[in-house]
């Protein structure tokens, strides 16, 4: 047996029918309980990302800064690289199944991110601390639960999506399209991280407020614009999408006949790679923003997963299924989105595009998960390592561009699985908090407008 082929018994393992039943069980519960928050609630959101709150309580940056932030961390290599691995492993039917995760993830990410602001603290460096390992110590009194998770939290940015599938998918996406040679892009990137992650969260969110939005935008405007050019071929395109959701050898015309389980692993599992809704990532993130309302709160990080997944995300897959790109022989990682981009433009300049937005995309989530495998470093071994956790998240950084890509994302599978099982049962654990800390905000937002505000009376 190969390592490869042992990892990858393993993965199959932790994203097996019980993983994948607690993911989807969680989610569709907080849907319901929360009265489709992540639909009637949706409009606020949005509003409250681009609005100040009156009297917000300090933390150290601003909602809109922490959201960019745990943005930072989760539109990466997920959301051009991943999307492309998910597709080649499960056919286009993945698409549909990260959809799925991904709305009910919003209700979950509306949780979790709620309960950071709820139960976290001030450390004696005077920083904002709060996330799964907090609300899992001070809401559950589950020290050893929470012990777990900021292991898992740790060992996920070391080995999983805070480090070898961003530097890996940088390094070869810049010697495919740009002929850098891997050798020099690590170094480079290795020493910009180096410089940036020593000024800690502030110039993290200073970093990703600037590039996120803007690399976002160029990315999303330059898929809709291959959809225009090909707008014949855009509803087979989504009709073999869904079909293949459910139908998986439709994708194949029965060559390959793959199971639906299969499907929907891939579909979930990059999906929640992506998105990160559920594993306890954005938490951490969400809790040191400057608000005194964990709803509020809850309800700006939710667009979190909206953005990723149901926009980005999107826009990478359908353009991967209308170019025919993603059934490509030969083709793997981040060249399959360059081919198709490249293919659905009529020109190179289309990986350029990609290249670019990798860079910054895969960039900026090295330094997201930098911060929460710091978090996590610090609530179990105190300030006093730190120094020796940030050297070597940087040394892995630089070792991450020479691994082979499947046991990369083999490896960030598995070690995303095991993050994921601590939040969750704590989620589980601390329902009944998220519910009434929801009840009661938007009881008093009603009572302060003398608005009969429906939400409150959705709520089961």
């Amino acid at each position: 047996m190969t390592i490869t082929s042992f990892f990858s018994a393993i993965d199959s393992f932790v994203w097996g029918p019980p993983l994948l039943v607690l993911l989807a069980g969680t989610g569709i519960y907080f849907t319901y309980r929360l009265g489709l928050i992540q639909i009637f609630q949706l409009p606020r959101a949005l509003y409250y990302l681009f609005t100040k709150e009156q009297g917000a309580k300090k933390g150290d940056v601003s909602a809109f800064a922490a959201l960019c932030t745990a943005l930072a961390a989760t539109i990466g290599t997920g959301n051009i690289v991943g999307v492309a691995t998910a597709i080649q492993a499960g056919g286009p039917g993945a698409i549909f199944w990260m959809w799925i995760v991904a709305f009910l993830g919003m209700a979950t990410k509306y949780a979790e991110c709620l309960l950071a602001l709820k139960y976290r603290v001030r450390d004696k460096q005077g920083f904002m601390a709060g996330g799964p390992m907090y609300y899992i110590e001070r809401g559950l009194g589950l020290t050893w639960l929470a012990k777990l998770f900021a292991i898992f939290g740790i060992l996920v940015a070391f080995f999983g999506i805070g480090t070898f599938p961003q530097i890996n998918a940088i390094t070869h996406a810049m010697q495919d399209t740009f002929h850098v040679p891997v050798v020099v892009s690590a170094i480079v990137v290795t020493t910009l991280v180096a410089l940036i992650i020593l000024g800690g969260v502030k110039r993290i969110a200073t970093v990703s407020s600037i590039i996120v939005p803007i690399m976002a935008v160029l990315y999303v405007a330059t898929s809709i614009i291959i959809m225009v050019l090909n707008y014949k071929a855009l509803p087979d395109a989504i009709m073999l999408i869904i079909e293949s959701a459910f139908h998986p050898q439709a994708a194949f015309g029965g060559a390959l006949g793959y199971g639906v389980l299969r499907v929907i692993q891939a579909g979930v599992s990059r999906g929640i790679f992506s998105n990160e809704s559920g594993l306890g990532s954005a938490p951490i993130a969400a809790a040191a923003a400057e608000t005194k309302e964990p709803v509020r709160q809850g309800l700006i990080s939710m667009t979190g997963t909206f953005l990723d997944t149901i926009i980005v995300c999107t826009m990478t897959g359908i353009v991967l299924v209308l170019t025919g790109a993603w059934n490509t022989p030969g083709l793997a990682g981040a060249a399959v989105t360059n081919f198709a981009f490249n293919h659905g433009l009529g020109t190179n300049f289309g990986a350029t595009i990609v290249t670019v937005g990798l860079l910054f995309f895969a960039f900026t989530t090295i330094l997201g998960w930098c911060y929460y495998g710091e978090r996590c470093f610090v609530y179990l071994a105190g300030i006093k390592g730190i120094k020796l956790y940030r050297a070597v998240f940087i040394l892995l950084v630089a070792c991450g561009a020479f691994l082979q890509l499947d046991l990369i994302w083999i490896l960030a599978d598995i070690v995303n699985g095991l993050m994921a099982i601590p939040n969750l049962i704590a989620l589980i654990g601390l329902r009944k908090v998220v519910i009434n800390e929801t009840k009661s905000y938007f009881t008093r937002l009603a009572q302060e407008h003398h608005d009969a505000d429906d939400v409150a009376k959705e709520i089961v």
